[in-house]
């Protein structure tokens, strides 16, 4: 009596050089990091225009549902709700300086209640500490708080959905060092998060203490280890990939790149400050605003010279990347151009106290932005390990 074994026939190896058949589906990979970073500033710009609450949330439930389409698994990847603490933060202490801070109400105002009134000095005249609190101030203080932390919010959604890694390498060799300064910080959140997530899972897993000041202790000091930990690998690997080299630059060359960009940006301030300034001459308008591009140009292209950096496999940009930050671009630009709806709309008054009405235009531009959801193409998928084939036994 024997027996034999055979097994399922081994899956077909992957044929190289052709792209794979998915059925009409698009294929997974990661968006531009810039394209994210144009989408959402170009949101936050938007978002600086309304003092709007409806459309206030309705920017929030945008960033929300872009977030949980089109997020991936990197570290970086889970602190939006960081952000949104932080959001919830601002909106408290706008509220709060703002009852303390009181300069009074009009006898229009709803009462709501009044705090303990402190005498300050005559210099310290204008500003009133404590006394009655209306509902019209802290609805106001709420607004003006919650517009803060919607742009907290966009910026929050950059960060969480390009990698800062590969913005880096888009970067002017002239910004070189600032980019991995900022990357540096910018990486620093996502990994403190990641660290305070893994010392409290192993704290659970060993039965510990998982509230109060003892928990927190427990947790603090492991977070600050690992974080020394991680600035030490960081400085080698900087140290061995040659970073902070001189170059061939000169000492001459060095401060005509300073002075340049330097000169670049106080003309992009004066420009912008024309623009902004209706009585404002006309040459800090355009004029002044091109001479600092150009200049900023000029300062950039002679410091890129002394940073030689070679790129491997450089990310495209393609429709995706072009769509994306179009939509964002757009939206702000309606919400600018104060076309098919009124100005007035965006910024409500509170006086008489009523609910603001929600204009049509402008939420549908926000709801543009929102396309860059199901626009951008999606994450890559982590990888699985190949589940074995099971072994079959056939009887002779």
């Amino acid at each position: 009596m024997s027996r034999t074994t055979t097994s399922a026939q081994p899956a077909k190896p992957p044929v190289f050089g052709r792209a794979p058949d998915t059925g009409g589906r698009r294929l997974p990979r990661t968006l531009h990091p810039v394209a994210w970073w144009i989408w959402a500033l170009a949101l936050a710009t938007a978002v600086s225009r309304t003092n709007n609450p409806l459309l206030l949330f309705l920017v929030l439930a945008v960033l929300g549902y872009v977030i949980t389409m089109r997020r991936t698994e990197a570290p970086w990847a889970r602190g939006f709700k960081y952000y949104l603490y932080l959001a919830l933060t601002v909106v408290a202490i706008r509220v709060t300086f703002r009852a303390i801070f009181a300069t009074g109400i009009t006898p229009r105002d709803h009462f709501l209640f009044s705090l303990p009134h402190i005498p300050t000095p005559d210099w310290y005249a204008g500003i009133q500490l404590g006394g009655p609190v209306s509902l019209e101030a802290l609805l106001s203080a709420a607004t003006d708080g919650l517009r803060l932390a919607c742009m907290l919010c966009c910026i929050g959604a950059a960060n969480t959905l390009a990698n800062p890694k590969r913005a880096l390498r888009v970067l002017p060799g002239a910004l070189y060092e600032l980019g991995v300064a900022v990357t540096v910080s910018i990486s620093v959140a996502p990994q403190l998060v990641q660290s305070v997530q893994r010392v409290h899972r192993a704290k659970r897993l060993r039965a510990g203490r998982s509230k109060g000041l003892r928990a927190l202790r427990g947790i603090i000091v492991p977070v600050l280890e690992d974080a020394l930990e991680r600035s030490l690998r960081l400085a080698a690997a900087m140290d061995s990939r040659g970073y902070g080299r001189a170059g061939t630059a000169t000492r001459g060359s060095r401060r005509l790149t300073g002075a340049l960009m330097l000169l670049g940006m106080c003309g992009l301030c004066a420009g912008a400050y024309g623009l902004l300034d209706a009585t404002a001459p006309k040459l800090l308008g355009l004029p002044a605003m091109g001479a600092g591009a150009l200049l900023c140009f000029a300062g950039l292209r002679l410091g890129g010279r002394r940073v030689t950096r070679t790129t491997y496999r450089p990310d495209p940009w393609r429709f995706a990347e072009w769509a994306v930050a179009g939509c964002g671009v757009l939206s702000a630009v309606l919400l600018f151009t104060n076309i098919g709806f009124n100005a007035a709309e965006l910024n409500p008054s509170i006086y008489p106290l009523s609910w603001p009405t929600l204009p049509l235009v402008p939420a549908a531009a926000i709801l543009l932005a929102g396309t860059a959801g199901f626009l951008a193409p999606p994450p890559t998928a982590p990888a699985r390990p190949a589940v074995p084939a099971p072994r079959t036994e056939e009887p002779k």
